[in-house]
């Protein structure tokens, strides 16, 4: 089996996972997950954070996403602009937000664009990770492709109950430096551009 189809199989079996867990699961594991994201240090001191805006499928981000905003600092969120391609956009009122290619609520049309290289910490979805910082997506490439130039700090979000032993891996993927589950943190690396999770 080659590593792109056991990311296909592996892609299924958490989804699988997601649908036989506890029906408030994921809104407890993002209660949890958003007090180790507010304990980190790299987000005390960012200016700018580049989160995403769950789905029911994920752990629930929305109040993260807020009290990013009561903290005076710029958030910014994804874009999808055509397959593959993803631009970040300031947020000023999640009330703005509107669903955007996938369904996947996103800022409104003309928001402020963010760059890369401005986002201080980046908090990333995975569809799994392990605890070695290697995450899988949903395999669009959009994180790939649009966060390549970035130097910031990042975060990879995941339920305890979805991490996996071993995420399979090509040469080109990297581990994201952080990831937070509801219990804890797990820190692997120096924070840096090569260490960045595709």
């Amino acid at each position: 089996m080659t590593v792109a189809e056991r990311k296909r199989e592996l892609r299924r079996e958490v989804s699988e996972i997601v649908r036989m867990l506890p029906e408030d699961y994921l809104r407890k594991a993002g209660e949890g997950i958003f007090e180790m994201l507010l304990s980190l240090p790299e987000y005390q001191t960012a200016e700018t954070v580049f989160a995403f805006a769950s789905t029911d499928k994920e752990p629930d981000m929305w109040p993260f996403l807020a009290q990013t905003l009561r903290d005076g600092k710029r958030l910014a969120l994804p874009v999808c602009t055509a397959p593959g391609v993803m631009e970040c956009r300031a947020v000023v009122d999640l009330g703005q937000l509107r669903p955007g290619r996938y369904g996947i609520p996103e800022p409104r049309e003309g928001s402020p664009l963010v760059l890369p290289n401005d986002i201080d910490l980046a908090v990333v979805p995975c569809v799994t990770c392990d605890r070695e910082g290697r995450r899988l997506g949903h395999g669009g490439g959009y994180y790939d492709k649009s966060l390549a130039a970035w130097h910031g700090a990042a975060v990879c979000v995941c339920p305890e109950a979805l991490l996996r032993e071993e995420i399979p891996a090509e040469p080109w993927d990297r581990a994201v430096p952080m990831v937070a589950t509801e219990k804890k943190i797990y820190r692997i690396g120096p924070v840096n551009a090569e260490n960045f999770g595709h």
